[in-house]
């Protein structure tokens, strides 16, 4: 069937927005056949066939968004390198239009909202289409401690397009649909790992940003002090540029107060000779059991990519030290804050909805227990019995601890102790220190293991330092060409 809407041969696999653009520009192809052609493929291969089910719901006018694109294009020409171009958001990303935003759960699955999330409202003006919601694990891994990263109980599991393989929670469905080319590019959502494991599971660039550069405003929440959208791609370039069009002050989002940066264009950063004179410290100080997945490191594929930032020029610092990484991290104010954030949350949702507390959440789940909990949700009920104080001693000691640890005697301390541009952690194990920082991470394709499992690993700076963290992730990039497509067809 593809073959008779004869969109193969107008549009390339793994086309990046540049190239797409320049299709659009010289009339090779519009933006209406950009959406069907992943809209096939989505069929094809997401929903039968290898049922990778990284896609939770379709937006029903995106032919009709696109359409009107084309014929603005025409007339005034292009927004911005987005104009035209398809995009996926996860599940707990609200959106005003015919789509719901439940973060995987059943109670929520009748959820329209009112209003766009601030950084929906930047991809529109920025002429992107919101062409759906991805698949997520539910309450982004707030549930249940059994269940499998990429499950709900809308969507269901979604696995890895290259096989058998872990497929990274919580940003999952956004990673394999990115990976598995059923769109150009996807937005996650990170409180600690959750760009970053599923972008190494599934060989894409993921960038988990500083906390404040992209609003929060309408993404159902977890964490107060740690949660971020970020870009995921497949490749760094077009995470730059999707970097650029969800950045932003919001007057309702005190977190991005302090940001002054507003459609940046982070392309302008990219430079193949990134790695020149850049300084970077490899940090392998790792007891394993910080290794969520058994398997996911491969020591081979690591010490390969550490040479070849050697011999493209980079000044690489082995064996640096972060005096914070190994101790032994509390995590009272993350729980406190998940109970605060999403009772916050439910209070605010229309009267028609079934529950409006944590409890009533839980009670809900267990009426429907044959429907809602395959993994049971112990999580929810633990963090539905704390006390629901923000100003606790605990909570307050802790917040200020955590900023601590992970900032002035963690990446901070490490950067400025031998003279960092970046910090290099194999897989995604930097992830939980730069979440309590709030400091940003990229996530970069590194080779294939000789199962076929994809390895990656993660670049990370201080605060606002995604110009440097990209400038590198690109350079190397360039350099190897680590990625490639899965194989959907076998």
């Amino acid at each position: 069937m593809e073959h008779i809407f004869g969109l193969d041969k107008l549009i390339s696999e793994e086309a990046t927005i540049l190239e797409l653009q320049d299709a659009m520009y010289k009339g090779e192809v519009t933006s209406r056949e950009l959406v069907m052609y992943y809209m096939y493929r989505i069929a094809t291969f997401d929903q039968s066939g290898p049922i990778i089910n990284s896609i939770m719901e379709m937006n029903p006018d995106a032919i009709f968004i696109a359409e009107a694109l084309d014929q603005e294009r025409k007339l005034v020409g292009a927004r911005s390198p987005l104009h035209g171009i398809p995009v996926l958001l996860k599940g707990n990303i609200e959106t005003n239009d015919k789509m719901h935003t439940s973060a995987g759960a059943l109670a929520l699955e009748n959820h329209i909202s009112s209003n766009d999330a601030f950084l929906v409202q930047k991809l529109r003006n920025a002429g992107a289409i919101i062409l759906g919601k991805t698949n997520m694990t539910e309450w982004a891994n707030g549930m249940s401690t059994s269940m499998w990263a990429g499950y709900s109980s809308i969507g269901g599991q979604t696995k890895n397009p290259y096989g058998d393989y872990f497929p990274g929670g919580s940003s999952t469905g956004s990673a394999a649909s990115v990976a598995a080319n059923f769109t150009t590019v996807a937005v996650g959502t990170e409180t600690s790992a959750s760009i970053l494991s599923p972008s190494v599971q599934n060989a894409i660039v993921g960038i988990k940003p500083t906390v404040g550069l992209i609003s929060r405003s309408g993404i159902i929440p977890w964490s107060y002090s740690q949660d971020t959208a970020g870009p995921m791609a497949r490749t760094v370039t077009d995470a730059a540029i999707l970097l650029g069009a969800l950045t932003g002050k919001d007057e309702s989002d005190p977190a991005t107060w302090k940001n002054e940066s507003s459609n940046v264009d982070y392309t302008s950063f990219l430079d193949k000779d990134g790695l020149s004179n850049a300084t970077i410290g490899i940090f392998r100080n790792i007891p394993p059991e910080k290794y969520r997945d058994i398997g996911e490191y491969d020591e081979q594929l690591f010490n390969d990519a550490v040479a070849i930032l050697k011999d493209s020029g980079a000044n690489v610092i082995e064996e640096i030290e972060i005096p914070s990484f190994n101790r032994e991290w509390e995590y009272n104010k993350m729980n406190i804050e998940f109970k605060h954030a999403v009772e916050h949350y439910l209070q605010s949702l229309p009267s028609h909805l079934p529950i409006h507390t944590l409890q009533e959440l839980i009670e809900w789940n267990e009426q429907n227990t044959e429907k809602a909990l395959k993994y049971g949700q112990d999580a929810l009920k633990y963090r539905s019995q704390l006390e629901n104080r923000l100003k606790s001693q605990e909570y307050i000691l802790e917040a200020i601890a955590d900023l601590y640890y992970s900032q002035n005697m963690g990446i901070d301390h490490a950067l400025k102790k031998y003279g960092l541009d970046t910090i290099l952690f194999p897989s995604y194990v930097g992830a939980d220190i730069c979440a309590k920082a709030g400091y940003p991470s990229i996530a970069v394709p590194a080779g294939f293991q000789d199962n076929g499992r994809a390895f990656g690993f993660t670049f990370a700076g201080t605060a606002f330092s995604e110009p440097t963290l990209i400038r590198i992730a690109f350079a190397f990039e360039q350099k190897t060409k680590h990625r490639r497509m899965p194989d959907l067809r076998q």
